[in-house]
């Protein structure tokens, strides 16, 4: 049985809970009601519901917006660094977990670096770069940076991951005659997979999201990503706020859809990964 204190903690955490679910999701639908509005009710009331839903929002929104064509270049991009980092971070993280080399904390301190690093210290450089060699308005050039900046949050991650398992495994596949390239496939991977979800999710989720570097290195209107295609809605001197809305909505829909499908198995990732041994 339990007591009255302990009751009272839990409806206590239940209600902070409650609250804090709250907080997040009350922007998120205000911004779906919104979307189906006009900006003279909006500038009226902006937290009434509307009396006649308009979803001509949205298409004006996927058609004037160019958001299909924006949505497809932004997942190519976001596919192609997810992929390319998961492989790249999982091998470098395998190497400095797993291996034994004197450089491997070195190593480990080299990728952390990278994530003090912030974006506007190399703007410039890789744009004047990019540009010499043909990569400005291409999608490889934010590619490149994408790849770059995801590496080290996927190495450091992953690293807990490789040395929560039991060192004893790989022992047991070298003495059955395992390489060290198939210990990586056959032992680090699969028991690891959690921990490339979680890494791959956020990876994903950061560079869809991400408009600095798509906004600089992408001029050309057939190679912009959707965050960079949602600017143009807000002008000098109008914005089409309800527009606006409908296009943010199409935007997070694709992420909010796959954080519920995995969400039970990020969370069991990010437990796994904040235990050793």
């Amino acid at each position: 049985m339990m007591s009255t204190q302990s009751k009272i903690i839990k409806v206590i955490i239940y209600v902070f809970l409650i609250f804090l679910a709250l907080i997040y999701l009350l922007p998120l639908i205000w911004v779906a009601i919104t979307s189906l509005k006009d900006d003279a009710v909006l500038m009226s009331s902006p937290w009434a519901l509307p009396e006649r839903p308009m979803f001509e929002n949205y298409s004006f929104a996927w058609t004037m917006g160019n958001l299909g064509k924006a949505t497809w270049n932004s997942f190519i991009v976001c596919t192609i660094t997810l992929v390319l980092s998961m492989v790249f971070g999982s091998m470098a993280a395998y190497a400095i977990a797993i291996l034994r080399w004197k450089l491997a904390n070195a190593t480990m301190t080299y990728f952390l670096i990278g994530m003090m690093i912030p974006v506007h210290c190399v703007l410039i450089p890789l744009f004047i770069q990019f540009s010499k060699i043909g990569l400005s308005n291409t999608l490889t050039g934010i590619i490149i940076p994408y790849i770059t900046f995801s590496l080290p949050i996927t190495i450091y991650i992953l690293v807990g991951f490789f040395q929560g398992i039991p060192r004893e495994l790989f022992e047991a596949a070298c003495i059955d005659g395992c390489s060290v390239y198939r210990m990586f496939t056959h032992v680090a991977v699969p028991l690891a997979k959690t921990g490339f979800m979680v890494t791959g999710l956020m990876s994903f989720v950061a560079n869809w999201n991400e408009l600095l570097l798509a906004m600089v290195f992408i001029s050309k209107e057939a190679k912009k990503t959707l965050p960079v295609s949602l600017t143009k809605f807000v002008g000098p001197y109008n914005t089409n706020y309800c527009q606006m809305f409908a296009a943010i909505v199409l935007a997070i829909i694709p992420t909010v859809v796959v954080y519920c499908c995995f969400a039970n198995n990020i969370v069991d990732g990010l437990t796994q990964g904040a235990v050793k041994g």
